[in-house]
């Protein structure tokens, strides 16, 4: 059934679809690099993904979209270190992922009926909870934290899922693009981390 609605989507999906996919993809390479200019295709596949979303009543994957716009933003301007490189990679403790999973699925528990009752949402708990992780997940970016990457492969997952099953297929197929591109991700940053300078590692903030 599902694959059914990929294929369909497929042979539907529109040209500003295929922007949008192709300046995501752009993002993700780069921003395994971390190279500074991932946050300029981000904010475009972004802004397009906002307007795809809200047609497909996902309306908090629609201002999740915008948000990153606003982060794409504030990437490109963190970023701006010397060279354009990126801060050093750094890390979270493990009490601070705990608290945040814990914190997840509280906020996701109280949202999630509001948005199911506010709009026409198709999927309002997974919407709301992927809506969430993502915020942080982006923040973390922005920020250079390790850990990013592991948030992305489970929001990633869900998102591919929640487009197809809403006949967004390319959009879907970004998200799985988004998944192998978050599995290279966490393996290159973390080489890059573990070869950081003894004395050169930022605070885990």
């Amino acid at each position: 059934m599902l694959l059914e609605r990929l294929l369909e989507g497929l042979r539907a999906t529109s040209t500003t679809e295929l922007v949008s996919v192709g300046a995501g993809v752009v993002y993700g390479v780069l921003a395994v690099r971390q190279d500074r200019r991932c946050w300029l295709f981000g904010g475009l596949s972004s802004a397009i993904l906002a307007w795809l979303a809200a047609q497909a009543r996902l309306p908090m994957q629609a201002v999740l979209q915008l948000v990153y716009v606003a982060m794409a933003v504030y990437g490109w301007r963190h970023w701006a270190g010397d060279a354009g490189a990126a801060p050093p990679i750094g890390t979270w403790p493990l009490r601070r992922h705990v608290a945040i999973a814990v914190g997840l699925t509280l906020s996701t528990w109280l949202l999630a009926p509001l948005v199911g009752g506010w709009t026409a949402a198709a999927w309002p708990r997974l919407d709301t909870a992927t809506m969430l992780a993502s915020l942080l997940a982006t923040w973390m970016t922005a920020r250079v934290r390790l850990e990013n990457w592991l948030y992305w492969i489970v929001i990633d997952s869900v998102s591919a899922f929640l487009y197809a099953r809403q006949g967004l297929s390319f959009v879907a197929l970004l998200y799985a693009a988004y998944l192998v591109i978050a599995v290279f991700g966490w393996v290159e940053w973390r080489g890059r981390w573990r070869r950081r300078p003894a004395d050169g590692s930022p605070a885990s903030r």
